[in-house]
């Protein structure tokens, strides 16, 4: 088995971007010396537009790549060995060496791509090429060159020194976290939510998250349940702050003096108040949540109107048109699935209409509402100063 002494990690959109490209590749490094904490000594460089992460130490192989497929910005990793004196009769060996350790068959198609970043080298790059060709064909007579579709590309890459590799690992894509700004998410307990952290932080913001809790109502596991999908979804969006809401005052205060048929609504729409207003003190530019055009009673287009009626902040909800089928998929590729399914009510499930209303018209909402005014603003206030904070990573 070859040991393998860095990873290349190829990015796509980053590089597109112009003047400001070092801050989406510095958020890029930030995100990956994040994922790879415990794995081993290393040290993630910048050269000449690409990005290494050199191994210091024995490190566990599939562990540091699993760890880099969960940072956004990633399009591939690709595992390199070294070549430090990259002499010709050096640089072959090590380049015959590496087919030697990569691969048990060698009856493979190939083709060697080079890359002279070191002007100062003998050979130019197509000679390089083709050399290296003739020198691989006679070391490994199975081995025969496609230049069109090779099954293996060879790629060398000579720089402060020689970068040899030819295996790429997909990432996951996306823009690394922390180079789009921040939002807030409503976590519940559910499958959605998770999955719609997940989507946005992909397009590079940082989460922070509201769990409403209604104890006695929902247990401490419901609880323990949240937090630890706020640190699956963490796995992949770096640390995120989760602000738990003590909703049940207000829950009952609307279950009391309310329609039965508007609870839904109303709940959601004090839900997204409160968390508008934790969005905006902790400088978060807009809400995320699981919502599925038609998934449930407070998800028709009339409700979502209604619900989006309260904010000023905009509310993104990357899963509008997804089947519950694609939810579940996205659910069990990040690993939330099996979490997102233990069976403890949350706040949304408890209080709920027999019948609730699927085409809310918002004026009657707001005149329903209308019997809480002497009592909302306190209780809100209330629960938004004694919530409690967890950091989830």
């Amino acid at each position: 088995m070859i040991k393998y002494e860095a990873f290349l990690i190829k990015y796509g959109e980053i590089g597109l971007k112009g003047k400001n490209r070092y801050l989406f590749e510095d958020a890029l490094i930030r995100q990956i010396q994040f994922s790879l904490k415990g794995t081993g000594d290393y040290e993630v460089t910048k050269e000449q537009g690409r990005i290494y992460v050199n191994m210091k130490s024995d490190y566990d192989y599939d562990e540091v790549v699993t760890a880099l497929q969960r940072v956004f910005g990633i399009v591939a990793i690709c595992p390199v060995v070294y070549c430090s004196d990259y002499s010709w009769e050096n640089l072959t060996k090590t380049v015959g060496d590496y087919i030697e350790g990569a691969y048990e068959q060698k009856n493979f198609t190939f083709k060697v791509e080079s890359r002279r970043a070191d002007k100062r080298y003998p050979k130019v790059s197509m000679e390089i090429n083709a050399d290296m060709g003739e020198y691989l064909l006679e070391r490994f007579p199975e081995l025969s060159v496609n230049v069109r579709q090779p099954e293996v590309l060879i790629n060398i890459e000579l720089r402060s020194k020689g970068y040899i590799y030819s295996k790429s690992i997909p990432g996951p894509g996306g823009m690394p976290v922390g180079s789009n700004g921040k939002a807030m998410l409503l976590l519940s307990g559910g499958i959605d939510s998770p999955v719609a952290g997940y989507m946005i932080a992909k397009r590079g913001v940082v989460l922070e998250a509201t769990y409403f809790h209604a104890p006695p109502y929902t247990s401490e596991r419901a609880k323990q349940k949240v937090v630890d999908l706020a640190k699956i979804v963490a796995r992949y969006s770096g640390p995120i702050k989760l602000h738990i809401i003590n909703f049940t005052e207000i829950q009952l205060a609307i279950y009391e003096k309310c329609p039965h048929d508007e609870l839904t609504i109303i709940m959601r729409r004090y839900m997204m108040k409160i968390a508008e207003m934790i969005a905006k003190e902790n400088r978060a530019l807009g809400l995320i949540t699981g919502e599925s055009i038609g998934q449930v009673a407070s998800q028709t287009l009339q409700s979502l109107a209604a619900t989006n009626a309260v904010c000023t902040l905009p509310v993104y909800r990357p899963v509008i048109g997804f089947d519950k089928n694609d939810i579940v998929a996205i659910s069990e590729k990040i690993g939330a699935f099996e979490t997102s399914i233990q069976p403890f009510e949350d706040c949304c499930t408890i209080f709920v209409a027999k019948h609730p209303v699927t085409k809310p018209n918002l004026k009657a909402i707001e005149r329903s509402e209308r019997h809480l005014a002497d009592v909302i603003d306190e209780m809100i206030e209330r629960a938004v100063t004694e919530r409690e904070v967890i950091i989830c990573e």
